[in-house]
């Protein structure tokens, strides 16, 4: 467990709800990579199955593993939300309960956040193809690194649902959370899309073409596989819209960006 010599503190946040079939296989995949300063936040959104008790049996022999149980569901966003405001590390990362984390993840995404408030990176599927098929049928949706300082591009790629920022493959500095804390009151979903913009609207973002997680895709995915109707579409569009009034507004005001000194 000496993972950590040489890199900062990392906290994995992860949201959890009717996960026990998948969620021990994830968090070995998780502490295998992660040291003994290192830890994972794990907060259930009142799950009515066993989640809670494999996940309490694990932290009970790793204490590495935090597990706050909510009495009442408010949704995965909200979910994501008190994990990251309670992770105590320097470095964030996400993570779904049914994913498996490839070897190299949490070193390669810790040393882009050294440079960048937000890092993305690709995925591909646990038996099935090595690549997430995009809304327009590419059969390689990924992120390409060159994009990185492309913010208005990337922007507005996030609006037209041609950017492949999926949560379990990003993560974030604590220096950022003063801008991405709280989420807006009326968001409630696409919380990746929210990290998203915020690295774009602040200009500090990386994209790493590494394929870091395996996703498990099944019928219970909280992101959907299948081309949404027309008003949900446009719903959505109009979300993330008022979500990059939200963020510049932030930046106007603000809130700290990347080395500034921490409010008192």
């Amino acid at each position: 467990m000496n993972a950590s010599q040489g890199r900062r503190s990392v906290s994995v946040c992860m949201a959890t709800y009717r996960g026990a079939e998948f969620v021990t296989e994830q968090l070995d995949s998780i502490l295998a990579q992660l040291g003994d300063g290192d830890e994972v936040v794990v907060v259930d959104d009142a799950s009515p199955d066993d989640t809670v008790a494999v996940v309490r049996a694990i932290a009970e022999r790793d204490p590495r593993v935090r597990l706050f149980p909510r009495a009442q569901n408010r949704g995965y966003v909200r979910t994501f939300e008190e994990a990251l405001g309670r992770a105590t590390g320097d470095v964030l990362l996400l993570a779904d309960q049914d994913d498996v984390w490839l070897p190299g993840r949490v070193d390669a995404m810790a040393a882009a956040l050294e440079d960048v408030d937000v890092v993305a990176t690709n995925l591909t599927t646990l038996g099935g193809p090595d690549a997430i098929q995009g809304p327009y049928g590419q059969p390689d949706w990924s992120l390409r690194p060159s994009d990185s300082r492309h913010h208005l591009r990337n922007i507005v790629g996030v609006l037209a649902g041609n950017r492949p920022y999926y949560g379990c493959a990003m993560g974030v500095r604590r220096s950022a959370l003063p801008g991405v804390l709280p989420f807006p009151s009326w968001l409630n979903e696409s919380h990746d899309l929210w990290l998203g913009l915020y690295g774009n609207v602040f200009g500090c973002i990386a994209h790493l073409a590494d394929r870091t997680v395996a996703r498990r895709l099944h019928g219970s995915n909280q992101t959907p596989n299948k081309p949404r109707a027309l008003p949900q579409v446009l719903r959505s569009r109009l979300m993330l819209l008022r979500c990059v009034a939200v963020l510049a507004g932030r930046r106007r005001g603000g809130a700290r960006r990347r080395g500034e000194a921490p409010r008192s």
